[in-house]
């Protein structure tokens, strides 16, 4: 089963973030037993070209390679799908009309507005017609709700065409709020499950970062609902391993 109809049949899936331009930590994180692995353009110094040889390990490591683009920009979705991936996270989404262009420039048409290119993902035009074909089933597109501007278009956002999904913003939407970072204030947890409520209401699925490494948080979020939940991210990690293993050397010295 693709991922697209977990996400339509309301299936958990779990992933995990790379931020670091590393095959190896995209091998280790894609052979991990995660769902998909999301490569985040965004809040990295991740380029295209590294973008794709990411996508490429993460293929070969049979997952699902997603990328989070640094914004809702045409030109960027269509070199990240044309390099292969199999969906993409746009941050930012603030109303339909954002929605909207996120599908439209991750769809061909009549779907939507994404030029045709001969690229890897097409095998470089070998596999054209296939590709064409079998992305309208298999694309995904997920919008994240990361301010209250989208939390107030919800409903909105959420009824339009080709969007799989939402993924909440912790750290963007509690700074709209004035609390950033402030995951434990009673506002954003009320918030937080307005917006899951809201997708379990129109059976769209609702996902979160968790981003810490703490099982519990993960497990808390699983029994809240949460259907596309990225777990951590690369370096935090590594740094909390780091940390701990400092903690601990200190200790024994």
């Amino acid at each position: 089963m693709n991922l697209k109809k977990k996400l339509k049949d309301n299936i958990l899936t779990i992933g995990s973030w790379i931020t670091i331009a590393s095959p190896i930590i995209a091998e280790i994180i894609s052979k991990s037993n995660f769902d998909w692995v999301a490569i985040d353009l965004e809040h990295s110094s991740i380029n295209i070209s590294e973008a794709e040889n990411l996508i490429r390990v993460i293929e070969l490591s049979n997952n699902i390679p997603l990328v989070r683009v640094t914004s809702n920009n045409s030109d960027l979705i269509k070199r990240v799908m044309d390099s292969g991936a199999h969906g993409i996270i746009v941050p930012m989404i603030n109303n339909a009309d954002d929605a909207k262009k996120a599908v439209s420039y991750t769809k061909y048409p009549s779907e939507g507005s994404r030029s045709f290119g001969l690229a890897r993902a097409q095998f470089y035009g070998n596999y054209f017609k296939k590709y064409v074909s079998s992305s309208k089933n298999s694309l995904v597109v997920i919008v994240q709700v990361e301010s209250i501007e989208s939390v107030n278009n919800l409903e909105a956002i959420l009824k339009v065409k080709g969007v799989d999904g939402v993924m909440i913003g912790p750290y963007d939407l509690s700074g709209s709020m004035g609390i950033p970072g402030d995951f434990n204030n009673k506002r954003f947890k009320n918030i937080i499950d307005k917006i899951n409520s809201k997708c379990k209401k129109l059976k769209k699925v609702c996902g979160i970062h968790v981003v810490e490494p703490d099982e519990k948080e993960l497990k808390k979020r699983v029994e809240e609902g949460y259907k596309f939940i990225a777990y951590s991210l690369d370096s935090v990690i590594l740094s909390r391993e780091v940390l701990r293993a400092e903690k601990f050397i200190k200790k024994i010295k």
